[in-house]
């Protein structure tokens, strides 16, 4: 079959990545891709929001199905357009992508189906006396988020009263989320541990991938600001087979089944944020799409026709035997720009990446671009530098990938040095 996947990430290029090994594969292009995918597909400059030229493309190129990678196409209903077009896409239509669009939308889904997560209360930029009131009376620390897209990093821990009333302060009035933040949810803390847990789909049957555990926090032992993610290790140890089917039946069907009957069926990737906790998992958040960077670990472990899956996703009739886990291990250590999440420079020459000769590494591009025939920083998450074993060692997967990373250079590299750790005390 033709593909053409949409996005330029490091989600997107794990996503080229798998794709390609598909036996049903007849062609991968990417829209528009970058640097790093050169190898995979052929790479299509076309604004990803231009619909009516997508749809030309797909036309001419007899493409049988879209992929499309991040939310914001999502968001603004390319997985409708198309559709609408006689086009297959895996990935949600803009109504069922409001999961990850909107969190109170997706707060108030679980609570009306009773699907398990943290305590919450919404507010509007205009009830700020009515936020700094319910802050008072509040237990801490507390969670708040934006309640729209805010490319992962529009959540914020807060310790104490004084945090949170900043935090509405900088969310409210300084805008640091722009529009996304006109609306928060105010949610209780979980404690626990975390995993990631993505749901291919066809919006009434559904197939897991190995669990994945993100990291956050931009600095080592989590802590500084949150991200759109630092690296990430699979599979996580913490969600065990019993576990994963509790997962399975309280969060994963029930949702599905939620947005059914709300009619907004879910085709594509639901992601799932768990966190375990005392009295059992519990949603995090939901997003729409698979995660950034934790495709980079989970889909070098799957084995069989990716591209097959997708497509049986996309056709409403899943085939759950395309794929199947490898037994392997994976972890990615995200080399980014120093001052991520913050400002930072882009445009730095990249080096090092033709001395790693290692056949259980990947470097996955992500906010990179090509100059004068040269890989430069384009981006605050630069390169996904990943190992990928066939045998289930963290440990040694940990050791293969800081190797790897160490022999890269950029001005500014920065990385975190714990990737996985949390994992081994679960090992």
């Amino acid at each position: 079959m033709n593909v053409c996947l949409i996005g330029s990430g490091g989600r997107e290029h794990a996503l080229a990545y798998r794709i390609k090994k598909s036996k049903s594969l007849s062609n991968l292009f990417i829209i528009p891709g970058n640097p790093g995918m050169e190898s995979l597909g052929n790479l299509i400059d076309i604004p990803v929001n231009d619909f009516e030229a997508l749809t030309e493309f797909c036309k001419e190129n007899l493409i049988d199905l879209v992929v499309v990678g991040p939310e914001q196409p999502l968001a603004v209903g390319i997985a409708d357009y198309l559709r609408s077009k006689g086009i297959k896409v895996f990935g949600p239509d803009k109504a069922a992508a409001d999961i990850e669009v909107s969190k109170s939308f997706s707060k108030a889904l679980m609570k009306k189906y009773s699907i398990p997560t943290a305590k919450y209360e919404e507010f509007g930029s205009g009830q700020k006396d009515e936020v700094l009131s319910y802050l008072t009376v509040s237990d801490y620390p507390l969670v708040i988020k934006a309640d729209g897209l805010a490319a992962g990093k529009g959540v914020i821990i807060c310790n104490n009263h004084d945090e949170a009333k900043d935090a509405v302060e900088k969310i409210f009035t300084e805008k640091i989320f722009g529009s996304a933040g006109d609306k928060i949810v105010i949610e209780e803390f979980m404690h626990g541990l975390e995993a990631s847990v993505f749901a291919v789909t066809d919006g009434v049957n559904f197939v897991c991938l190995p669990a994945a555990q993100d990291h956050k926090r931009v600095g080592d032992g989590d802590t500084g600001k949150n991200t759109g993610g630092m690296g990430a290790y699979a599979p996580a140890p913490l969600i065990t087979p019993q576990l994963q089917n509790v997962i399975d039946t309280k969060i994963i069907q029930p949702t599905l089944n939620a947005l059914l009957a709300e009619g907004r069926r879910f085709i594509g990737c639901l992601y799932a944020g768990i966190m375990v906790t005392a009295e059992g998992p519990k949603v995090v958040e939901f997003n729409c799409r698979f995660g950034d960077p934790e495709t980079q670990v989970v889909l070098p472990l799957v084995e069989g026709d990716f591209a097959k899956l997708l497509y049986s996703a996309a056709e409403m009739n899943l085939d759950k035997s395309s794929v199947s886990f490898s037994g392997g291990s994976s972890v990615c250590v995200v080399a980014a720009s120093g001052g991520y999440p913050d400002e930072f420079k882009k445009g730095y020459e990249i080096k090092g990446i033709d001395q790693i000769n290692d056949d259980d590494i990947i470097v996955f591009h992500a906010g990179v671009k090509k100059t004068d025939g040269k890989i430069v920083t384009n981006g605050g998450r630069v390169l996904g530098v990943t190992s990928v074993l066939k045998e289930n060692d963290l440990k040694k997967a940990k050791e293969k990938a800081y190797t790897a990373v160490n022999k890269i250079c950029f001005d500014d590299i920065y990385f975190r040095h714990d990737i996985s750790d949390k994992a081994f005390d679960k090992v």
